[in-house]
Order: structure tokens, then C-alpha cells, then sequence
């Protein structure tokens, strides 16, 4: 843990010093609020399992004392983005197993509960496509299909509420960096912001030890969370990771997941208000 903060600290400082801010991609959607709420309308509605997402760790679903760590990050993540005009934000990891994906569904609801914000949530994770098993979900199609084009992303979207659109792929494919970083790929992110207007995408990518399908892509985003596991990523994973990622895109943090042992300054109060 020590070692973990002193790389963190050290990379923060470094950061400051020598890198200056990667400008935001020119992504914004137009100006047609009405047309994008009669698409998400005609989105099917996700069917969720409760006491299932509770066994999987997905507590910030129905709110309460077991999400404020996932809803203190959501707003963090919240006045960060719109203080910097970030839309896209890509959710990274050095390496498998951090809880990565678990953390963005986490996340996902928790920006589902904010009246007036609106976010797109894609998998694109194509070497395992977890992130609908994580929430319990079943299909065919993959994610491959729709970023190549074959598919309509209406095809693999679900809606949650009013405010959270998951887009979930099923299946690997054989070529995921080829995909991610191909110009049909730009076009159809690019629609489907102009069809849907959400205030934020938000990308589950692969570890960036598993390929170069996420270092590929981070130039297509405005910034990228680095998901780190206590106890298990050594300081010199996240140094490495957090220079890529940095080379590439905005740095917008660093989630420790899976620490047992944290102080008073970096948890929240036991007692719920």
C-alpha cells in the first residue's frame, strides 16, 4: 500500500510538472434535445435482478449506506467532467482482475440516479465482453458488429430508467484493436452521440496489459480512469499504466478498489445521514 501511494504521489507531481492538459475531442453533439428523447424512449428497458446485481457487488443500484463510496465517486467524476468539458471518459486498468468492470456498472447506476444527467455506457471490452454477464444479461450479438457497422447499436442498447443507456456485446471478437481504433468505429461513437445526446460516454476497455486495444483508443476520449487493485498492482503497473494513459488522453484519477484497510482520510463515515 505504501509503495502504491508513493507511485501514485510521484506520478501526480510528474504529471503536473511536465505534462500540460490534452485538449478535449470535438465531439459535441447538436442541439436536438427533443429528438433525443423520443430515441430513448423506444429503447427496451433492461431487466435487472436485484438480489443478483447484490451478489455480483453492485450496490449503488438502489442507493443507500452501501453505494456513498460509488456515489462520492460518481459525483466526483461528475464536477471533474463538466468543469473540463469531458464527455467521452474511458474506465482502464494495468491488468485483469481489478474489479474494473464491476466499478463501472457501480458507477453506471449511480450517474442512473442523478436527475438531468444523462450517460451511455458501452463494453467495449471485446476480448470477454463481461460486462453483461456482470448485470445478468443474455445475447448474441457482439459489440464488434456494431462498431463495424453491420449492426445498429438499438440493437444492443437497453435503457435503464430515463437517464442510462447500457450498450452490452456478447462474444469475442477475433480483431478488437483493428476495431477500436478503425474510422468506422469514430462514426458510429459519433452517431450515436447525435442520436442520443447523453452528457456522458463512458467506455469499459480492456486491461492495458491484454493488448493495444485501449492504448489504440484513448485518443478517442476526453479522459480515463485507472482502476488499481489493493494488494495486488505493483507501483510500477500503475506507473507504466498511468504513462500511457497519460501520453494519450487526460488523466482523471486513480479508483484504489478492493482495499479492506483504508483511515479515516480516505473512507467515509460508518453512520449514514
Amino acid at each position: 500500500m505504501e509503495r502504491l501511494q508513493t507511485a501514485l504521489n510521484k506520478a501526480r507531481t510528474q504529471r503536473s510538472r511536465s505534462e500540460k492538459t490534452v485538449a478535449p475531442t470535438p465531439h459535441t453533439p447538436p442541439e436536438t434535445p427533443h429528438v433525443a428523447e423520443a430515441a430513448w424512449l423506444e429503447l427496451p428497458e433492461i431487466q435487472l435482478n436485484p438480489r443478483y446485481l447484490h451478489r455480483k457487488r453492485i450496490l449503488a443500484l438502489q442507493g443507500g449506506p452501501a453505494a456513498a463510496p460509488f456515489d462520492i465517486l460518481r459525483t466526483r467524476v461528475t464536477l471533474l467532467a463538466q468543469s473540463n468539458g469531458w464527455r467521452r471518459i474511458a474506465v482502464v486498468s494495468p491488468h485483469s482482475a481489478t474489479g474494473k468492470s464491476t466499478m463501472v456498472a457501480n458507477l453506471a447506476f449511480g450517474l442512473g440516479r442523478k436527475r438531468g444527467i444523462r450517460s451511455v455506457v458501452i463494453d467495449a471490452d471485446m476480448r470477454r465482453s463481461g460486462l453483461g454477464k456482470l448485470l445478468g444479461q443474455k445475447g448474441h450479438i457482439p459489440m464488434s458488429d456494431v462498431l463495424e457497422g453491420s449492426v445498429a447499436f438499438s440493437d444492443v442498447a437497453l435503457r435503464y430508467r430515463a437517464n442510462l443507456i447500457f450498450g452490452l456485446g456478447y462474444g469475442a471478437s477475433r480483431s478488437p484493436s483493428e476495431i477500436l481504433q478503425s474510422e468506422r468505429a469514430k462514426e458510429v461513437l459519433k452517431g450515436i452521440e447525435t442520436t442520443y445526446m447523453p452528457d456522458f460516454m463512458i467506455f469499459d476497455m480492456p486491461p492495458l496489459s491484454a493488448g493495444d486495444d485501449t492504448l489504440g483508443f484513448l485518443s478517442q476520449v476526453d479522459a480515463a480512469l485507472i482502476v488499481v487493485e489493493a494488494g495486488s498492482t505493483g507501483a510500477k503497473q500503475f506507473d507504466i499504466a498511468e504513462r500511457q494513459v497519460a501520453e494519450q488522453t487526460n488523466v482523471m484519477g486513480v479508483v484504489l478498489n478492493k482495499c479492506r484497510f483504508l483511515s479515516r482520510a480516505w473512507g467515509q463515515e460508518d453512520a449514514y445521514y
